[in-house]
This record gives structure tokens, sequence and C-alpha cells, in this order.
């Protein structure tokens, strides 16, 4: 009898080592198998569909998900959500409690009848899932997803084996995970970089592809974003008459909302100029349509005049811009302040228009507050006064000397400090 009893025990424990080896080739197939898969994509929603299928069929669950996490000051952010299911189930949800405890935990996580699990208290679970195993995505120590499955099929809970082969897998697909979406946002970075130079060039026929001709008079223009595109807008309108509307303006923001919106403001003046021949009626209507297109916090200043090369007058109005130089042969000078506020921030506004005339040698200098608030590494602003005395020393010069010599300055200035705003600076001198 005890020689029976022994072989019955060495015949259950060989029977639990094969076991033991059947599951362990078993897993070693799968992990095989998935690495196999994983490295043949480099598309992230791929493998991770991959994932998801290979580990349904590795612990024999209903349904999977891999949310993709960043860290927020230690609030989680779902990035993407893949989810796979083997049965005509409806979408479970992973919530929020269970990615804070993978946060604060990182390790793997199996319950059990989640409406009853103390760890969860109030957590309102969907009424079909019924066991739960989470497994941490980690990258360089740090939490970038969770493996979720969800509802064992044979009814009964997840297996310390489940467990451990369900952590393998995430060990095993974390980084080729990360690298995919690292991929891919390199690509959207790339898209995106390739859309904003179209709009760069896009803003640069908008703007007028070569300085204006009129006679008696030299004028130049010239515009330097911040960035790739900008938020700076400078136009000449020939009107009737020939006579010619000049804008010059500065949009809230930088980058490519503001170049949307000086789109729109350009468009809007060009409609208003061929109706409106006084500058301040040309604003109150194109404030009027900023207004109601655009939403609150989005504002345009801008300098807006009327040149008659045959009266030899300006008459201008200026939305809240930075006032220009209106400088005398004699070195007499004063500054075109006379409008009102910017443009877009009441839908009722009266502007102002005053009028100037241009003796030969006149200077007209309109410019951005890029120029005047430029900062070097001290932070000291380049200021109006310096360009004053700048502008008064240099007033012989043509216009696009001028231009060069200012923007040289205020590159000069800043020195190594970043340029942080938009430079547009336009130049008129009557010549005869």
């Amino acid at each position: 009898m005890a020689e029976k009893s022994l072989a019955s025990q060495s015949v259950e424990m060989l029977q639990d080592e094969v076991r033991r080896l059947r599951r362990a080739v078993d897993e070693l197939s799968i992990l095989n198998d998935l690495a196999r898969a994983i490295g043949a994509s480099l598309n992230g929603e791929e493998i991770m569909q991959i994932i998801i299928r290979r580990s349904l069929r590795a612990v024999n669950a209903d349904q999977g998900v891999i949310t993709l996490v960043e860290d927020e000051q230690k609030s989680m952010k779902t990035l993407i959500r893949t989810m796979v299911s083997s049965a005509d189930a409806p979408e479970y949800h992973l919530h929020q409690a269970l990615l804070g405890w993978m946060h604060l935990n990182k390790k793997p996580l199996a319950v059990d009848h989640p409406q009853d699990d103390p760890r969860f208290r109030g957590v309102q679970w969907d009424a079909g899932i019924h066991t739960v195993l989470c497994v941490p995505l980690i990258v360089k120590s740090e939490l970038r997803g969770v493996l979720t499955v969800y509802n064992k099929k044979d009814g009964q809970s997840f297996t310390t084996d489940d467990q451990r082969l369900l952590a393998i897998i995430s060990a095993q697909s974390a980084q080729v995970i990360e690298n995919a979406r690292l991929i891919e946002e390199e690509k959207a970075y790339i898209k995106m970089q390739q859309e904003v130079g179209l709009a760069a060039k896009i803003q640069l026929d908008l703007l007028p592809s070569k300085n204006i001709a009129v006679p008696g008079y030299d004028i130049a223009a010239r515009t330097i974003a911040a960035q790739s595109i900008g938020g700076d807008y400078y136009d000449f309108i020939p009107m009737s008459e020939g006579s010619l509307a000049i804008c010059l303006g500065d949009v809230s923001g930088k980058g490519l909302p503001a170049s949307l919106l000086m789109a729109n403001l350009q468009a809007t003046l060009r409609g208003q100029t061929l109706v409106s021949q006084r500058p301040s009626e040309c604003l109150n209507r194109s404030n009027k349509l900023l207004y109601r297109s655009t939403s609150p916090e989005k504002f345009a200043t801008l300098f807006y005049g009327v040149l008659n090369p045959v009266e030899n007058t300006m008459t201008y109005s200026n939305a809240g811009h930075d006032w220009p130089f209106h400088i005398a042969t004699d070195a007499s000078f004063n500054r075109l302040q006379i409008g009102g506020l910017m443009l877009g921030l009441f839908e009722e506004f009266h502007f102002e228009d005053a009028q100037i005339s241009f003796n030969p040698g006149d200077l007209l200098v309109i410019q951005s507050d890029g120029i005047s608030e430029a900062m070097n590494t001290r932070q000291e602003e380049f200021g109006e006064d310096r360009l004053q005395a700048l502008l008064l020393a240099n007033k012989e010069l043509s216009v696009s000397e001028i231009i060069d010599l200012v923007v040289r300055e205020v590159r000069k200035h800043a020195g190594a400090n970043p340029q942080s705003d938009d430079i547009t600076i336009m130049a008129i001198k009557r010549t005869a």
C-alpha cells in the first residue's frame, strides 16, 4: 500500500510538472508570437490591437483595452484608448480610479467582484464587468499606459499565473508601444510643420509682393515674423483717382491663430476700402464686422491712412496702434494718434480721422510694437525714444535704407535675446 501511495504521489508530481512545463511552453509560444507580430509593424494602433488580442487569448478573457496616459502634475490624462472585444458585449470603460491606483502602485491589479471591492468604494462599474485584471505599461520607471482585460471566459477569477503572464506581456510591449507612439508623434509634427510652412507661404502671398509705386513718393515696408507665421500685417490698396490706402496692423496673439485673424482683417479692410473713402468710416464698418466674426479675446490694432498724391495729403485714423512718426525736413515731428480703440473690442465705436500734409522731404514711419518692445538680455526695451532719435538722425536716407537701419539696430539691441514679437515697419517719403 505504501509503495502504491508513493507511486501515486510521484505520478501526480510528474503530471503537475508536465502541466507546468506545458504552460511554460505555451507562454513562450505566446510571447514569441507576440514579439514577431509587433516587431513587424510601426503603426501604434495596429501594435496595440495585436497586443490586446494576444493578451485575451493568453488569459482567456472577453475584452481588453490599452489606455495610454501622460502625467500632468500627478493627474492622469487619457491620450489613446484602443479596445478589442472577443464577445458581443458593450465597450467597458476603464475608470479613473483604476488609473489613479495604477499611477500610485505601478504593479498588476486583479479585482474580483469589483462592485464589492473595498479599494474602490463609490466607483460606478459597468454592470457587465465581473472580473478585472490590470497591468502597468512602464517605460524608464514612468507609467505610460495600462493594459486591462475584463471577464475571464470560464467565469473564474484571474489567477496569479494570469497576472504574471500579462505582466510579462506588458513589460515586453511597453517600449514598443512607446516607440510607435513617438514615431507617430514625429510624423504628426512633420505634417504640422509642412502645414505651417504652407500657411506661411499663403500669408506671404497675401502681403504686397513688392513696394508700391506712387509718383512723387518713395514707399517701402517690411515684416519679420517672430515665428514661422505671424500676426502683423501691412497692405497697400489702390483706390479711385490715384489715391492709395495704407494699412499696418497687429492682431492679438502669435503663430497660426494670429495669422488667421490677420487674413480675416485684411479681407475685411480690402472690402471696406472699396465702399468707404474716409478712414473713420472704414474702421467703423471693419470694427463691427471683426467684432461679430471673432471671439471676445481677439482684437487688432491698426493704422489706416489714405494717401492723396495729387493734393499731397494723408487722411488717417488710428485704432489703438503705436503712434507713427511724421517727420518734417526741418526735423520737427508729430505722432499720429487720432482714431480710437482697438478693433474688435466693442461692436459699436465711432472712430475719428485727421489729415496731415506731405511737403517735399517729409517722412512718415509706421511701426508695430515689436520694434519698440524688442528686449535685450538685460530685459531693456529698444524703446520709442531710441527709435525717434534714430529716425531724426537718418531722415535723409531712402525709405528702404531707413527700414534696413531700424531692423539692424533693433537686432543689435536684442543681441542674443530671441525675437519675441513680430516686427513690421513701413516708411513713406515725399520726394518731389
